[in-house]
């Protein structure tokens, strides 16, 4: 069984980064939104996004990545790329339910 992913597991690493096994690119973790409505919990844990960001005009592919913090612990994570309005990066989310 995989383990059950939540928000406290990647507060610790926001301003880390994230490297996708098998990819050239790097990602950092600059936020985490937890939806925190008193009658929202799935699997024990509120649902909550991430917002990574990566370089310009070097797009990762959506998909599941097993990703590797930096000093920190590795998941799998369905990793997708979002539209950006600045020309200085790249945004991704991961939405947690």
């Amino acid at each position: 069984m995989a383990e059950i992913l939540t928000a406290e597991a990647f507060a610790p690493h926001v301003g880390k980064c994230l490297h996708p096994q098998g990819q050239h690119r790097v990602l950092t973790l600059v936020s985490m939104n937890i939806d925190d409505r008193p009658d929202v919990e799935f699997a024990g844990r509120k649902p909550f996004t991430l917002r990574l960001r990566g370089a310009p005009g070097d797009v990762l592919p959506e998909g599941i990545y097993h990703a590797v913090i930096d000093d920190g612990p590795a998941f799998d994570l369905y990793i997708i790329p979002i539209h950006t309005m600045s020309r200085e990066h790249q945004d991704y989310q991961v939405v947690v339910n």
